[in-house]
Protein backbone atom coordinates (compact mmCIF):
# COMPACT_ATOMS: atom_id res chain seq x y z
CA UNK A 1 0.00 0.00 0.00
CA UNK A 2 1.08 3.73 -0.82
CA UNK A 3 0.81 6.66 1.16
CA UNK A 4 0.08 10.32 0.11
CA UNK A 5 1.24 12.64 2.33
CA UNK A 6 -0.77 16.01 1.70
CA UNK A 7 -2.75 14.58 -1.25
CA UNK A 8 -5.31 16.96 -2.55
CA UNK A 9 -8.52 15.65 -3.58
CA UNK A 10 -7.87 17.66 -6.81
CA UNK A 11 -4.96 15.11 -7.70
CA UNK A 12 -7.31 12.21 -7.98
CA UNK A 13 -11.10 13.60 -8.96
CA UNK A 14 -12.66 12.42 -12.02
CA UNK A 15 -13.54 14.84 -13.94
CA UNK A 16 -16.93 14.00 -14.59
CA UNK A 17 -17.40 14.22 -10.92
CA UNK A 18 -16.50 17.70 -11.19
CA UNK A 19 -18.51 18.57 -14.17
CA UNK A 20 -21.55 16.83 -12.56
CA UNK A 21 -21.19 18.77 -9.37
CA UNK A 22 -21.00 22.08 -11.13
CA UNK A 23 -24.30 21.15 -13.38
CA UNK A 24 -26.11 20.04 -10.10
CA UNK A 25 -25.85 23.62 -8.73
CA UNK A 26 -26.56 25.03 -11.56
CA UNK A 27 -29.78 23.69 -11.87
CA UNK A 28 -33.60 25.44 -10.47
CA UNK A 29 -34.06 24.40 -6.96
CA UNK A 30 -30.83 23.66 -5.59
CA UNK A 31 -30.38 26.93 -4.02
CA UNK A 32 -33.60 25.87 -2.26
CA UNK A 33 -33.32 22.50 -0.99
CA UNK A 34 -29.35 23.70 -0.12
CA UNK A 35 -31.17 26.47 2.29
CA UNK A 36 -33.93 23.78 3.41
CA UNK A 37 -31.73 20.66 4.18
CA UNK A 38 -28.69 23.10 6.01
CA UNK A 39 -31.79 24.71 8.51
CA UNK A 40 -33.74 21.82 8.83
CA UNK A 41 -32.10 18.57 8.52
CA UNK A 42 -28.41 18.77 8.82
CA UNK A 43 -26.14 15.91 9.84
CA UNK A 44 -26.56 15.38 13.13
CA UNK A 45 -30.03 13.36 13.03
CA UNK A 46 -27.84 10.80 11.20
CA UNK A 47 -25.22 10.72 13.37
CA UNK A 48 -27.61 10.58 16.42
CA UNK A 49 -28.92 7.31 14.84
CA UNK A 50 -25.74 5.84 13.73
CA UNK A 51 -24.66 6.71 17.50
CA UNK A 52 -27.49 4.69 18.79
CA UNK A 53 -27.79 1.86 16.77
CA UNK A 54 -24.74 0.85 15.18
CA UNK A 55 -20.99 -0.58 16.92
CA UNK A 56 -18.58 2.32 16.76
CA UNK A 57 -15.00 1.24 15.41
CA UNK A 58 -12.29 2.17 17.99
CA UNK A 59 -8.79 0.78 19.26
CA UNK A 60 -11.27 -1.52 21.79
CA UNK A 61 -14.47 -2.13 19.14
CA UNK A 62 -13.22 -4.38 16.10
CA UNK A 63 -9.51 -3.17 16.35
CA UNK A 64 -8.66 -5.61 13.57
CA UNK A 65 -10.69 -2.98 11.28
CA UNK A 66 -9.84 0.38 13.09
CA UNK A 67 -6.16 -0.49 12.50
CA UNK A 68 -6.73 -0.75 8.93
CA UNK A 69 -8.97 2.23 8.44
CA UNK A 70 -6.63 4.34 10.53
CA UNK A 71 -3.95 3.24 8.01
CA UNK A 72 -6.52 4.74 4.91
CA UNK A 73 -7.12 7.38 6.78
CA UNK A 74 -3.23 8.10 7.10
CA UNK A 75 -2.70 6.65 3.46
CA UNK A 76 -4.51 9.36 1.74
CA UNK A 77 -4.00 12.32 3.93
CA UNK A 78 -7.70 12.70 5.44
CA UNK A 79 -7.81 15.87 7.08
CA UNK A 80 -10.08 14.55 10.75
CA UNK A 81 -10.69 11.31 11.10
CA UNK A 82 -14.51 9.91 10.22
CA UNK A 83 -16.14 7.67 12.83
CA UNK A 84 -16.14 4.27 11.18
CA UNK A 85 -19.65 2.65 12.33
CA UNK A 86 -20.60 -1.19 11.85
CA UNK A 87 -24.67 -2.04 11.29
CA UNK A 88 -25.65 -5.02 11.49
CA UNK A 89 -26.90 -5.53 7.85
CA UNK A 90 -26.61 -8.59 5.25
CA UNK A 91 -26.64 -6.55 2.33
CA UNK A 92 -23.42 -6.15 1.06
CA UNK A 93 -23.31 -2.31 1.63
CA UNK A 94 -21.12 0.88 2.85
CA UNK A 95 -22.01 4.19 2.57
CA UNK A 96 -20.46 7.63 4.18
CA UNK A 97 -22.40 10.94 5.07
CA UNK A 98 -21.95 14.50 6.90
CA UNK A 99 -19.57 16.94 6.23
CA UNK A 100 -18.76 18.53 10.13
CA UNK A 101 -18.49 14.66 11.80
CA UNK A 102 -18.11 12.62 8.56
CA UNK A 103 -19.24 9.07 9.31
CA UNK A 104 -18.70 5.87 7.28
CA UNK A 105 -20.82 2.94 7.59
CA UNK A 106 -20.10 -0.70 6.70
CA UNK A 107 -22.55 -3.50 6.87
CA UNK A 108 -21.67 -6.79 8.45
CA UNK A 109 -23.04 -8.37 5.33
CA UNK A 110 -19.67 -7.23 3.74
CA UNK A 111 -17.15 -7.87 6.17
CA UNK A 112 -18.54 -11.12 6.46
CA UNK A 113 -18.50 -11.73 2.69
CA UNK A 114 -14.88 -10.05 1.77
CA UNK A 115 -11.45 -10.79 2.89
CA UNK A 116 -9.42 -8.39 4.68
CA UNK A 117 -8.19 -6.68 1.77
CA UNK A 118 -11.02 -6.36 0.03
CA UNK A 119 -12.29 -4.69 3.50
CA UNK A 120 -9.45 -2.21 3.07
CA UNK A 121 -10.66 -1.20 -0.51
CA UNK A 122 -14.35 -0.55 0.48
CA UNK A 123 -12.64 1.61 3.36
CA UNK A 124 -10.06 3.81 1.09
CA UNK A 125 -13.19 4.09 -1.35
CA UNK A 126 -15.13 5.60 1.32
CA UNK A 127 -12.73 8.09 2.51
CA UNK A 128 -11.98 8.88 -0.63
CA UNK A 129 -15.82 10.01 -1.05
CA UNK A 130 -14.83 12.67 2.56
CA UNK A 131 -11.84 13.99 0.94
CA UNK A 132 -13.69 15.14 -2.00
CA UNK A 133 -16.34 16.51 -0.16
CA UNK A 134 -19.26 14.08 -1.50
CA UNK A 135 -20.93 13.15 1.94
CA UNK A 136 -22.83 16.19 2.23
CA UNK A 137 -24.17 16.11 -1.50
CA UNK A 138 -25.02 12.51 -1.04
CA UNK A 139 -27.04 12.85 2.58
CA UNK A 140 -28.88 15.98 0.58
CA UNK A 141 -29.64 13.74 -2.66
CA UNK A 142 -30.85 10.96 0.03
CA UNK A 143 -33.47 13.27 1.73
CA UNK A 144 -34.47 15.04 -1.80
CA UNK A 145 -35.41 11.65 -2.95
CA UNK A 146 -37.10 10.76 0.46
CA UNK A 147 -39.38 14.67 0.10
CA UNK A 148 -40.32 14.02 -3.30
CA UNK A 149 -41.27 10.38 -2.91
CA UNK A 150 -43.77 10.83 0.56
CA UNK A 151 -44.14 14.29 1.20
CA UNK A 152 -44.75 16.11 -2.29
CA UNK A 153 -45.50 19.59 -2.88
CA UNK A 154 -46.19 20.23 1.19
CA UNK A 155 -42.61 19.67 1.55
CA UNK A 156 -40.86 22.62 2.16
CA UNK A 157 -41.27 23.83 -1.76
CA UNK A 158 -39.71 20.44 -2.95
CA UNK A 159 -42.40 19.09 -5.06
CA UNK A 160 -41.29 19.98 -7.92
CA UNK A 161 -37.84 18.35 -7.55
CA UNK A 162 -38.37 16.15 -10.34
CA UNK A 163 -40.08 18.08 -12.84
CA UNK A 164 -37.29 20.84 -12.61
CA UNK A 165 -34.35 18.12 -12.87
CA UNK A 166 -33.25 18.57 -9.47
CA UNK A 167 -33.10 15.03 -8.30
CA UNK A 168 -31.91 13.82 -12.22
CA UNK A 169 -29.06 15.96 -11.72
CA UNK A 170 -27.90 15.09 -7.78
CA UNK A 171 -28.17 11.42 -9.37
CA UNK A 172 -26.38 11.79 -12.36
CA UNK A 173 -23.66 13.37 -9.98
CA UNK A 174 -23.72 10.43 -7.33
CA UNK A 175 -22.83 8.20 -9.98
CA UNK A 176 -19.76 10.11 -11.32
CA UNK A 177 -18.81 10.89 -7.44
CA UNK A 178 -17.75 7.06 -7.15
CA UNK A 179 -15.38 7.14 -10.12
CA UNK A 180 -13.26 9.78 -8.18
CA UNK A 181 -13.94 6.87 -4.76
CA UNK A 182 -12.97 4.13 -7.46
CA UNK A 183 -9.47 6.29 -8.02
CA UNK A 184 -8.93 6.73 -4.10
CA UNK A 185 -9.19 3.00 -3.62
CA UNK A 186 -6.54 2.25 -6.18
CA UNK A 187 -4.40 4.55 -4.80
CA UNK A 188 -4.12 3.31 -1.79
CA UNK A 189 -4.58 -0.45 -2.40
CA UNK A 190 -1.68 -0.53 -5.36
CA UNK A 191 -4.14 -3.19 -6.90
CA UNK A 192 -6.17 -2.90 -9.72
CA UNK A 193 -7.20 -6.63 -10.04
CA UNK A 194 -7.50 -6.21 -6.01
CA UNK A 195 -10.05 -3.31 -6.92
CA UNK A 196 -12.02 -5.09 -10.03
CA UNK A 197 -12.50 -8.26 -7.61
CA UNK A 198 -13.90 -6.50 -5.32
CA UNK A 199 -16.41 -4.69 -7.42
CA UNK A 200 -16.99 -8.77 -8.58
CA UNK A 201 -17.47 -9.92 -5.34
CA UNK A 202 -19.90 -7.27 -4.36
CA UNK A 203 -21.71 -7.38 -7.49
CA UNK A 204 -22.55 -10.86 -7.89
CA UNK A 205 -19.84 -12.90 -5.65
CA UNK A 206 -20.55 -15.97 -3.63
CA UNK A 207 -18.67 -17.14 -0.40
CA UNK A 208 -19.74 -21.02 -1.43
CA UNK A 209 -18.96 -21.01 -5.10
CA UNK A 210 -16.13 -18.37 -4.96
CA UNK A 211 -13.32 -20.84 -6.54
CA UNK A 212 -16.12 -20.56 -10.02
CA UNK A 213 -15.79 -17.22 -10.32
CA UNK A 214 -12.77 -15.62 -12.77
CA UNK A 215 -11.90 -12.02 -12.54
CA UNK A 216 -11.00 -12.40 -16.39
CA UNK A 217 -14.37 -13.25 -17.86
CA UNK A 218 -15.69 -10.10 -15.32
CA UNK A 219 -13.40 -8.07 -17.93
CA UNK A 220 -14.87 -9.66 -20.82
CA UNK A 221 -18.81 -9.44 -19.78
CA UNK A 222 -17.39 -5.59 -19.25
CA UNK A 223 -16.21 -5.20 -22.73
CA UNK A 224 -19.46 -7.09 -24.26
CA UNK A 225 -21.56 -4.57 -21.66
CA UNK A 226 -19.53 -1.82 -23.80
CA UNK A 227 -20.37 -3.03 -26.99
CA UNK A 228 -24.06 -2.72 -26.92
CA UNK A 229 -23.59 1.03 -27.20
CA UNK A 230 -23.27 0.12 -31.14
CA UNK A 231 -27.29 -0.07 -30.70
CA UNK A 232 -29.12 3.19 -30.21
CA UNK A 233 -31.71 1.65 -28.37
CA UNK A 234 -29.57 -0.29 -25.89
CA UNK A 235 -28.11 3.03 -25.04
CA UNK A 236 -31.73 4.45 -24.50
CA UNK A 237 -32.30 1.53 -22.29
CA UNK A 238 -29.21 2.22 -20.40
CA UNK A 239 -30.30 5.76 -19.32
CA UNK A 240 -33.69 4.61 -18.85
CA UNK A 241 -32.91 2.04 -16.25
CA UNK A 242 -30.14 4.79 -14.88
CA UNK A 243 -32.86 7.27 -14.50
CA UNK A 244 -35.92 5.72 -12.83
CA UNK A 245 -36.99 3.55 -15.71
CA UNK A 246 -36.95 0.68 -13.21
CA UNK A 247 -38.72 2.34 -10.33
CA UNK A 248 -35.52 4.35 -8.73
CA UNK A 249 -32.71 6.33 -9.81
CA UNK A 250 -29.40 4.09 -9.74
CA UNK A 251 -26.89 5.30 -7.33
CA UNK A 252 -24.17 4.02 -8.56
CA UNK A 253 -22.64 3.33 -11.99
CA UNK A 254 -22.44 -0.04 -13.29
CA UNK A 255 -19.52 -2.41 -11.65
CA UNK A 256 -18.73 -3.39 -15.22
CA UNK A 257 -18.77 0.06 -16.38
CA UNK A 258 -16.84 1.21 -13.22
CA UNK A 259 -14.31 -1.47 -14.26
CA UNK A 260 -13.35 0.53 -17.62
CA UNK A 261 -12.98 4.08 -16.28
CA UNK A 262 -10.46 2.42 -13.50
CA UNK A 263 -8.68 0.61 -16.03
CA UNK A 264 -8.00 4.06 -18.50
CA UNK A 265 -6.83 5.67 -15.62
CA UNK A 266 -4.53 2.97 -14.11
CA UNK A 267 -2.83 3.31 -17.45
CA UNK A 268 -2.77 7.24 -17.60
CA UNK A 269 -0.04 9.79 -17.22
CA UNK A 270 -1.97 11.08 -14.36
CA UNK A 271 -2.14 8.11 -12.16
CA UNK A 272 1.56 7.64 -12.79
CA UNK A 273 2.47 10.88 -12.35
CA UNK A 274 1.04 10.79 -8.78
CA UNK A 275 2.40 7.28 -8.08
CA UNK A 276 5.78 8.70 -8.29
CA UNK A 277 4.27 11.46 -5.76
CA UNK A 278 3.95 14.45 -7.66
CA UNK A 279 1.02 15.76 -7.33
CA UNK A 280 -1.66 18.57 -6.14
CA UNK A 281 -0.68 19.22 -2.72
CA UNK A 282 -2.62 20.68 -0.11
CA UNK A 283 -0.21 21.00 3.10
CA UNK A 284 3.68 21.25 1.17
CA UNK A 285 5.81 23.15 -1.12
CA UNK A 286 7.38 21.44 -4.23
CA UNK A 287 4.83 19.05 -5.71
CA UNK A 288 4.42 18.98 -9.83
CA UNK A 289 1.60 20.89 -10.40
CA UNK A 290 0.94 23.26 -7.63
CA UNK A 291 -0.62 26.28 -7.72
CA UNK A 292 0.55 28.86 -5.12
CA UNK A 293 -3.05 29.08 -3.54
CA UNK A 294 -3.80 25.84 -3.42
CA UNK A 295 -2.01 25.89 0.26
CA UNK A 296 -4.96 25.65 2.76
CA UNK A 297 -6.80 22.93 4.04
CA UNK A 298 -9.78 21.22 2.90
CA UNK A 299 -11.53 21.23 6.18
CA UNK A 300 -11.04 25.35 6.16
CA UNK A 301 -12.41 25.59 2.92
CA UNK A 302 -15.56 23.74 3.33
CA UNK A 303 -15.93 25.54 6.48
CA UNK A 304 -16.04 29.11 4.41
CA UNK A 305 -18.34 27.34 2.29
CA UNK A 306 -20.69 26.51 4.99
CA UNK A 307 -20.53 30.02 6.49
CA UNK A 308 -20.94 31.61 2.97
CA UNK A 309 -24.33 29.38 2.98
CA UNK A 310 -25.61 30.55 6.17
CA UNK A 311 -24.95 33.78 5.09
CA UNK A 312 -27.16 33.23 2.33
CA UNK A 313 -29.90 31.72 4.61
CA UNK A 314 -30.06 34.40 6.62
CA UNK A 315 -30.08 36.85 3.85
CA UNK A 316 -33.07 34.88 2.19
CA UNK A 317 -34.87 34.83 5.82
CA UNK A 318 -34.41 38.98 6.43
CA UNK A 319 -35.51 39.65 2.68
CA UNK A 320 -38.92 37.34 3.28
CA UNK A 321 -39.36 39.07 6.43
CA UNK A 322 -38.87 42.20 4.97
CA UNK A 323 -41.35 41.50 2.26
CA UNK A 324 -44.15 40.40 4.93
CA UNK A 325 -43.47 43.35 6.93
CA UNK A 326 -44.03 45.64 3.47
Amino acid sequence: MATYPGLSSKAFRHPLDSQAEQTLRSVPGFELLAKNFVEYFHERPRYVYFMGNYIQVGPRQYSTLYGMFRECVRDLSVSGEPTLFISQDAQVNSYSLGTDHPSIVINTGLVDHLSEAEIRTVIAHELGHVKCGHTVLMQMAVWAMTATQFLGDITLGLGNLLSSGLLFSFYEWRRKAELSADRAALLVMEDLDLVMQTMMKVAGGSQKYAHECSLEEFQQQSHRYLDLDKDELNQFYKFLIYNGGQGAFLSHPFPVERLHYLQGWQQSEQYQQIRQGNYHNVTTEGSVDVESHDTESEVDALKRQIEALQEEIERVRRRSQSDRNS
